[in-house]
Formats: C-alpha cells, structure tokens, sequence
C-alpha cells in the first residue's frame, strides 16, 4: 500500500472518530470506545509499524530542527509523524467530551474546543482547560 493510500485512509477514519465525538458525545461506545481507543490504536499501531520499519535507516533526529527536517524528509516518517498527530489529538478530544459530560460542561460549549483540537491541538486542549476552569462547579450546578 503506498503512502498517499495510508494518508487518505488513515485520514478518513480519523475524521470518523471525530465525526462520532461532535454528533454522539453521549454515547459511551463512541467516546470511549471508538473514538477514545480503537482508533487512537489502530493509528498507533500504524505509527508503530511504519517506525519500525523506516527509522534505523532514516537521516536526521531529534536533537535539532534541521535533524527534525532531515527526518521528516522520509514520506514513511512523514506519514509516522501525521499519525501520530491524528492518533494524540483525537485521543485528546475524546477525553475533552468525557470530561465535560462527566462535568456537567454543555456540549455546545464543548465544540469550538474540539474544532481547536481537531486544527491545531494544542490550542483546543489549552481552550478546553480555560474552559473548565472558568466554570467550576457552576457546570456541575446546573446539570
């Protein structure tokens, strides 16, 4: 299977995963079984094996940006990095609904955070947090 065939896959049920986070975050099955393991793992599992695979023979390393790009510049440890932002940011989104659910938070509220998560990670989880933590208690409160 080429690479550009792995990155439209792998692509395609990430955006499932997500899909199933904004539309049934009361569904257990979905946020913690779907979208908050199986898919995570299943990107995992492909990171994994592309790593094994292509790192030892791999340019470059993690000690400087020019080594990150020297990586990088491997279509196999490319597609190792997208999927490992695939795999962690909708873990991360997945715990970002459990959480909110379990703390009262309105989903609506909930979804400019995973839209965030979804584009640019970091950002959403930091929006989310910021959230969280503006609503206390008053969350619980009104559930």
């Amino acid at each position: 299977m080429s690479h550009e065939t792995m990155f439209s896959i792998a692509n395609g049920i990430a955006l499932a995963g997500w899909a199933g986070l904004t539309l049934f975050p009361g569904r257990r099955i979905v946020t913690d079984g779907v979208s908050g393991l199986a898919i995570p793992a299943l990107l995992g599992i492909a990171y994994a094996a592309l790593v094994a695979t292509s790192f030892a023979g791999a340019e470059g390393g993690f000690s400087s940006l020019a080594g990150v790009r020297a990586l990088f510049s491997s279509d196999a440890l490319l597609l190792a990095g997208w999927l490992h932002y695939l795999a962690f940011d909708l873990f991360v989104g997945a715990w970002e609904v459990r959480t909110a659910r379990a703390e009262g938070i309105p989903h609506l509220l909930v979804l400019p955070c995973l839209a965030l998560t979804f584009l640019f990670g970091p950002v959403g989880l930091l929006l989310f947090l910021a959230l969280r933590l503006a609503g206390g208690q008053r969350f619980a409160l009104e559930a």
